[in-house]
């Protein structure tokens, strides 16, 4: 059986990798690496690492037996283009991806150097979105490497949100999504800095979709913006179909 999945834009999680390593502003209260420690007390034994980065090739055919067609968020727990992942070992997720046709897949990285660096190298099947984290404006170039990869669904993830940015280049961008930090610790998000995201997607037509406001208990905070819920998906596509 899938992972089914508490994150609002999709309906599982696979996980070939797991562990990471921080690289910027958003990964200060990472829930992977919260999430990590906890299942390696509990005795997981796929965490028995904790949150050093992991291979598990054992579990990658795992989409290939679930026949249910659904969204699949690829490395909830890690990053797909880590340093430390091989090329090949990207390419056997990929290869997997691909021949697992029945669903989507979903691929989210901060490392959009190496995204785009392997962007010619890789096959990138029809059935997979690619999308760039860019949690503020000094991580905007992440966008600029998306644009070089023919991904079918090219998204970016402005989560954790920490500051206004403005003069986003949406161009080649086929979805949006906004969200806060939820946690312990967790920065606050202003409504102005989602409003201007939502309202520059909506300026060039892309799909915005709102996740949450966050906070250390994000359920409390809900998700609506300005009396809405932003459910907006790509290609007339939305989780579950």
């Amino acid at each position: 059986m899938p992972h089914i999945s508490a994150i609002e834009w999709t309906n599982s999680t696979w996980n070939p990798v797991t562990g990471c390593t921080k690289i910027s502003l958003g990964c200060r209260h990472c829930y992977a690496e919260r999430m990590s420690i906890r299942l390696k007390a509990m005795g997981q034994e796929r965490y028995r690492n904790g949150f050093k980065l992991t291979l598990h090739p054992d579990v990658l055919d795992l989409p290939l037996r679930w026949t249910r067609p659904q969204m699949i968020f690829v490395n909830s727990m890690s990053d797909l283009f880590h340093r430390d992942v091989p090329v090949e070992f990207i390419e056997r997720v990929l290869d997997v991806i691909e021949r697992a046709s029945q669903h989507t897949f979903q691929v989210l990285t901060k490392r959009a150097g190496r995204l785009a660096r392997l962007s010619r190298r890789l096959r990138w099947p029809d059935n997979l979105w690619v999308g760039v984290t860019v949690e503020a404006e000094q991580y905007l170039a992440r966008i600029d490497y998306l644009r070089r990869v023919p991904a079918r669904v090219r998204f970016v993830s402005f989560e954790p949100l920490l500051g206004q940015i403005e003069n986003i280049q949406l161009d080649g961008v086929h979805w949006a999504i906004v969200g806060g930090e939820s946690g312990p610790g967790a920065r606050p998000m202003k409504i102005e800095w989602a409003r201007s995201i939502r309202d520059q997607c909506l300026a060039k037509g892309v799909p915005f979709f709102f996740k949450q406001w966050g906070g250390h208990r994000r359920s409390a905070a809900g998700r609506v913006l300005d009396e809405k819920t932003w459910d907006q998906y790509p290609v007339d596509m939305a989780v579950g179909t």
